[in-house]
């Protein structure tokens, strides 16, 4: 084997580990989410229950909320899709007789063919109940947020809501999930689908990092033995 090839079968010798790195990567990423999608799973499975009762934060428990929705302080955001179509979520403050803290409710999704204009007065519900399950709002967000616009913005945080409700809100928020009327069905957003609970696309990912592996392992012994048919004197 001359040095060419030992070079080669080094490198891939080196790839094929680092694949196979990546392939332990995603089981492990894997068995992350089936053990999340079980604690989801079971959160969502409990009785709904009136959100000041719920006295842990933990996201995705059932609950119902009974109030008056601010609609002039609503939160839009933007860059929300929906079946391939551009929209936006309607963030709700509902307002609770002899409590100063206000529910957010994510109310859901409606279509806007620029993924952040919206008619906001075509969507009041004539409501004051609300039944869905609980999510908690992120302090911050990893990347720069952009100045909101009016009351549109790219990434919903507690610092955000700060800065567009005059009143104190809850550090987490109420998403919509009940069904409603025929007859208000038109003023009413599509509601946002329960999380998912599937296994995503890590295992199908580690299958292809592996298979990569193989590939490189492969590819170097073809590669070895042909150096070796060349270099042989009956060759």
């Amino acid at each position: 084997m001359n040095r060419r090839t030992g070079v080669f079968v080094a490198l891939a010798i080196v790839l094929a580990a680092v694949f196979v790195r990546l392939g332990c990567w995603q089981l492990d990423r894997l068995t992350q989410r089936r053990a999340r999608n079980a604690i989801v799973a079971s959160r969502i499975a409990g009785a709904p229950r009136p959100i000041d009762e719920l006295r842990d934060t933990a996201s995705y428990r059932r609950a119902t909320l009974e109030g008056t929705p601010d609609f002039a302080n609503e939160i839009v955001l933007t860059g929300r899709s929906r079946q391939g179509s551009p929209g936006v979520y309607i963030f709700t403050p509902v307002r609770r007789a002899g409590n100063d803290t206000a529910i957010l409710v994510l109310r859901g999704w409606v279509y806007s063919p620029d993924a952040a204009t919206v008619d906001l007065t075509r969507w009041h519900e004539a409501r004051r109940s609300f039944r869905g399950y609980v999510v908690s709002l992120p302090a911050t967000v990893d990347s720069p947020q952009q100045p909101a616009m009016g009351r549109k913005v790219r990434a919903l945080t507690r610092e955000r809501v700060r800065e567009l409700v005059p009143y104190q809100v809850s550090p987490r928020y109420l998403v919509a999930q009940d069904s409603v009327a025929a007859a208000a069905a038109d003023s009413t957003p599509a509601r946002v689908a329960w999380p998912a609970l599937d296994d995503g696309p890590h295992l199908s990912y580690a299958i292809q990092w592996f298979s990569f592996a193989l590939i490189a392992l492969v590819g170097s012994y073809v590669v070895v033995r042909r150096s070796r048919m060349v270099g042989s004197p009956s060759a």
